[in-house]
């Protein structure tokens, strides 16, 4: 019996002078090993070059990755300053109206780090920037020159609020977790609901309140320790569990297809 699909979003970046659409492979691991399902990588082509309603009838769940580049603020009403980059358009275009797209067909989603960020510009919602930088904040941002373990080490409390999905999931109260980013949740999408919080008041975490299936996001990255991190690896079998009864559910009788 063959695995679910889960469409990845795709950075669309360039080397030595060759565009290329790619994803981190944490994310391809976590997606196969953990979640237990096929990851497939969607190009950013954006919306008018992509026909999403047909990709989105052929697969069984969306996974928005994190990213260096950044949501571009004119999406969301604001003017972009020099230090808000680097931005991704093409990424920008694909990811926004895909989202808005599976949570009408009530495909599974899961939203990591800029994922988290898409989703709540894709609903209304705006953002904070350069988070580190304003006073009253934590340092969210991590250096870059750091080694990949120390840059994703799980260092930061956020509150898992009670009687949420994600409470259900990880249980309620403190967790550590490896929130690492510039920007973050400022106007709160209509729809969304608040999982988690950082300290300083930071969204760590939201849900779909009105969502038909499974749609969790969260700014911390459970990609990289799902092997180690039990709530991590929770995330990503839950992910996985709705991708499978999703599946089930659109072929009937509750069979997958072969």
């Amino acid at each position: 019996m063959s695995q679910p699909i889960v469409i990845v979003s795709a950075d669309a970046r360039e080397f030595g002078g060759v565009r290329w659409h790619a994803a981190q492979e944490t994310y391809l691991e976590a997606a196969l090993e953990t979640a237990g399902v096929t990851p497939l990588i969607v190009p950013s082509l954006g919306a008018s070059r992509l026909d999403l309603d047909g990709l989105l009838a052929r697969v069984d769940g969306l996974l928005l990755t994190g990213a260096a580049s950044n949501v571009h603020p004119g999406l969301y009403g604001e003017e972009a300053a020099a230090t808000d980059g680097p931005f991704d358009a093409d990424r920008d275009g694909t990811t926004l109206p895909l989202v808005r797209k599976a949570l009408s067909a009530g495909m599974p989603l899961l939203a990591i780090c800029r994922g988290m960020q898409e989703l709540n510009v894709a609903l209304g919602g705006t953002l904070l920037r350069e988070i580190h930088e304003m006073e009253g904040y934590l340092d969210h941002h991590t250096p870059q020159d750091r080694p990949l373990d120390e840059r994703y080490a799980i260092r930061q409390d956020v509150e898992v609020r009670p009687e949420g999905c994600l409470a259900r999931l990880i249980g309620a109260g403190r967790v550590e977790v490896n929130s690492l980013h510039r920007q973050g949740i400022d106007k709160l999408a209509d729809g969304l609901r608040v999982e988690a919080i950082a300290p300083d008041g930071v969204v760590e975490a939201v849900s779909v309140g009105e969502a038909s299936g499974f749609a969790l996001a969260t700014q911390w990255h459970p990609e990289y320790w799902v092997a180690t991190d039990r709530p991590s690896a929770r995330i990503f079998e839950a992910f996985g569990e709705a991708v499978r009864e999703y599946r089930a559910g659109r072929n009937g009788l509750g069979l997958a297809a072969e």
